[in-house]
């Protein structure tokens, strides 16, 4: 890992240069510019906002719905397409990858750095959000910062192991939207991971499998990110450990293999695209 790391810093300079042309091509000729990059979470804030008003998603400690969901949708949008181009990425520099040689997980770690970028607006609208509801962060809020590094580790994680196996197996680009929208509706989204913690550990709604539901659920490293990013900006409170650790493991065991199997994969990469 550590001659990897030395590795991309050697070719650091294209890194940079893939990334600004990402950014470049995507907004070029675009009225809106960069406001698309706000445009997905807030639009389903209000969407999830008018159906909780016909559900009735009850919130911790009385914060507003619409900033509880917003600051779920800003890790969530960020996993989601980083995965979506990351996946994809190196399918779609066929000829980058047929002319010249140089590590070739720079595509999917190309597509993540372009999403932190949109997600640097998004913190503007939360931000907005923050004052409107008269919400002011406290010195947890720097729990962002390691938060984020496991956002990206995770969007990592998928990316190249997808990455690889799209280039052989073409369906897991075709199959990769219905994967995200059933990821979800397994994650603390639209309602609150508390409500959750509600229903199968106080409540015991499915039994004798409410707790081993429970921790399967946790498995889910999307989990213990936006609870822990809620927690940290909202509430005023550093992560809960007991919810990140699985998905934390889960991200470890994920990251490994991806990058095995990208690693053994991109020597056929040329032959194979």
């Amino acid at each position: 890992m550590i001659q990897a790391t030395k590795t991309l810093y050697q070719y650091r300079e294209l890194l940079y240069t893939l990334a600004w042309k990402d950014v470049t091509v995507r907004y070029k000729q675009a009225y809106l510019g960069m406001a698309w990059a706000i445009l997905q979470p807030l639009a389903l804030m209000l969407i999830f906002t008018v159906v909780r008003s016909f559900v009735g998603i009850e919130t911790p400690d009385g914060v507003p719905y619409p900033i509880l969901t917003f600051a779920a949708l800003m890790p969530w949008t960020f996993f989601q397409q980083s995965v979506t181009n990351g996946v994809s990425s190196v399918v779609s520099n066929t000829a980058l990858v047929r002319k010249i040689y140089f590590p070739r997980e720079i595509f999917p770690i190309t597509a993540v750095i372009v999403k932190l970028i949109d997600l640097g607006f998004s913190f503007i609208i939360l931000a907005g959000l923050m004052v409107f509801y008269r919400m002011m962060p406290t010195l947890h809020i720097l729990w962002v910062i390691p938060i984020l590094v496991y956002a990206v580790l995770m969007a990592l994680s998928v990316s190249m192991l997808g990455s690889a196996i799209n280039v052989y197996y073409r369906d897991v680009a075709a199959a990769l939207p219905l994967a995200l929208q059933l990821a979800m509706y397994v994650s603390p989204i639209i309602y609150p991971l508390s409500l959750v913690h509600r229903k199968l550990i106080e409540q015991q709604a499915l039994g004798e499998w409410s707790n081993a539901v429970y921790q399967l659920y946790l498995l889910n490293p999307l989990v213990g990110l936006i609870d822990g990013f809620q927690r940290a900006v909202l509430y005023g409170k550093p992560p809960e450990f007991s919810t990140l650790w699985p998905g934390i493991l889960t991200v470890v065991v994920l990251l490994t293999i991806g990058y095995r199997v990208f690693k053994r994969a991109e020597n056929f990469f040329a032959d194979a695209i």
